[in-house]
């Protein structure tokens, strides 16, 4: 039996009935008859509900400049529901599938799979072929990343959250330290997790309290899934390897396994150990919620960080806000030691987390043209540009963000983005990646050297000078000394959603989440025994089969990127 056979609605089950009075956000149910001949008129006025996996805390209800240029050229409002906090639309997308309720429109990250195997998700490829010429047109020789899998080649999602082409202009991840803390201790190396330790203590020690508050020198967001990216995932970019969720792939064999068996990594959360029974690191680090985390950091008391600018930039930007510039963060590629390479730059390729259209709408070729006029350039530039004479200009022939404009953008981002709307809708349609140009030879995006540096503070373009570097992707190294991934994202990798592959998933995630807070936080002297215990636990609960298994998913990836017959 193929893949396709094999879906039936088996959350169902597990929901009670009372579940199923709980509203999804949905226009109407999945078992609604679906018409593909509609969507001729293209600029009536309709309605599209539409839930997103990710929190969007600005959301303005496409009452913003941009929403309400997007509903002027397509007629479609969308009636948006956002995941809150950090649960990645996890528990709501589990009472979709098993209520059979869904909106027209998703953006269900990893959860995907669970609605595919739900019958929720339309195979778009007609919908395509037919109906979407920009779509074609900007995924081009990236038709086949679109393809669920070898077995089943539908397109039940079009990526959206990557930029074809993508060039990288500049770095907002590795450790992160105040811009404040760098000019005080003039400008030190920080290449090490002994240089950045270094860094913070000496300022720490100096500086004990900050406002009136005391000085954290490091704290880390354990947050439900968020402890991934300022806990473990660093644990894999200290020790020279890219970042492929909670595996490690070896580049020859394509073999998995989870990357905490590295001995490598078990000497970074050694380091985090040694941080805590140092007292560098915030003793709350394992307890707290983001929104505290948030908090803490937006208090301007906290000297370091490792993490990504995304997942803590709402506190940088109430710094800026404040005026705080020199309490914002620089970024450094940190390592255990000089022998490795932080992987950061390493290209994935074309792929990626995007929307789907589900069996619940009533009209999906008026839901496809819109996502298609949200991919043509017309669309691209109004989502990443916003109004031309209100958020940008065109002067000899380029496009340009004038100056007031641009103040509001870094130093009230806030405001800006819920009033403007750019950098609300970039989920909604595929597109183009920094770095890419127009048939008028613009970029598509504002994400390129000259405006990025004119969007850094000048605390940011003091830093950057004293370290002989215009942006902060100049410390790290460059995407060329690394291969593109031939398995891709491996966070958009759909894994079974039943059988003994979610169940010991399962356990691992309940291990790893425990026993980790509890090897950094343990005496020096119990750090061994309880970090062995920790890898012998995951083994015992079958996380050999379950990396076998996956093995054998990154083998056919490879495969349906590659075209290679991989073994």
């Amino acid at each position: 039996m193929d893949m396709k056979g094999k879906r039936t609605n088996k959350l169902a089950a597990l929901i009670v009935s009372a579940m199923l009075l709980i509203s999804a956000g949905c226009s109407s149910s999945g078992d609604s008859a679906v018409n593909y001949e509609t969507g001729k008129d293209e600029t009536s006025p309709i309605t599209f509900t539409f839930f997103g996996a990710d929190a969007s805390p600005n959301w303005n209800n496409m009452q913003d400049d941009v929403g309400k240029a997007i509903t002027a050229k397509t007629g479609v409002t969308l009636e948006a529901e956002y995941d809150v906090g950090s649960g990645g639309g996890q528990n709501k997308i589990a009472l979709m599938a098993a209520s059979g309720q869904y909106p027209d429109l998703i953006y269900a990250k990893g959860e995907l799979g669970a609605l595919i195997d739900a019958g929720a998700i339309l195979d778009l490829t007609d919908l395509i072929d037919k109906h979407a010429p920009n779509i074609k047109k900007v995924m081009s020789e990236n038709m086949n990343r679109m393809k669920y899998s070898n077995d089943d080649p539908a397109i039940y999602a079009i990526p959206t959250n990557v930029g074809v082409g993508e060039q990288i202009f500049d770095a907002t991840s590795g450790f992160q330290v105040q811009l404040r803390v760098l000019k005080e201790l003039g400008y030190p190396e920080i290449k090490t997790v002994q240089d950045f330790e270094n860094v913070l203590k000496e300022y720490a020690a100096k500086h004990p309290t900050t406002d009136g508050q005391p000085t954290i020198p490091l704290t880390l967001n354990a947050d439900d899934w968020k402890i991934m990216i300022t806990v473990t995932n660093q644990a894999a970019f200290t020790t020279g390897i890219p970042g492929d969720g909670e595996y490690y792939v070896n580049p020859d064999t394509y073999e998995a396994m989870l990357h905490y068996k590295r001995p490598e990594e078990k000497e970074y959360f050694r380091w985090l150990n040694h941080m805590y029974n140092e007292g560098l690191l915030d003793k709350d680090s394992f307890v707290q919620k983001e929104d505290q985390y948030k908090a803490k950091i937006a208090s301007g008391r906290v000297l370091g960080l490792t993490s990504v600018k995304w997942e803590y930039q709402d506190a940088e930007n109430a710094l800026k806000t404040a005026g705080k510039e020199e309490y914002t963060y620089g970024h450094f590629p940190v390592t255990m030691g000089e022998q490795y390479k932080d992987h950061t730059m390493q290209s994935i390729g074309v792929d990626g987390y995007g929307i789907s259209i589900t069996t619940a709408c009533k009209d999906p070729v008026r839901a496809i043209k819109f996502i298609d006029w949200l991919s043509s350039d017309e669309g691209q530039v109004l989502r990443n540009w916003g109004i031309e004479g209100k958020h940008y200009n065109i002067e000899d022939g380029k496009r340009v963000i004038p100056t007031d404009v641009l103040n509001q953008k870094v130093n009230d981002a806030t405001n800006f983005t819920k009033q403007s709307g750019i950098n609300l809708y970039p989920i909604f349609g595929v597109r183009y990646g920094d770095g890419v140009k127009d048939s008028t030879g613009n970029y598509y995006t504002t994400n390129f050297p000259e405006q990025i540096i004119a969007g850094y503070s000048d605390a940011e373009k003091e830093t950057l000078a004293a370290y002989n570097a215009t942006t902060w992707k100049d410390l790290f190294p460059s995407k060329d000394e690394f291969p593109v991934k031939e398995w891709g994202a491996l966070y958009n990798m759909q894994v079974p959603t039943d059988g003994d592959y979610q169940i010991i998933y399962k356990k691992t995630q309940d291990i790893v989440r425990k026993r980790i807070p509890e090897a950094v936080l343990a005496k020096s002297g119990d750090f061994d025994k309880i970090y062995d215990a920790f890898i012998a636990e995951l083994n015992q609960v079958g996380a050999e089969k379950m990396e076998q298994e996956y093995t054998e998913l990154v083998k056919a990836r490879v495969s349906l990127f590659t075209g290679k017959d991989v073994q």
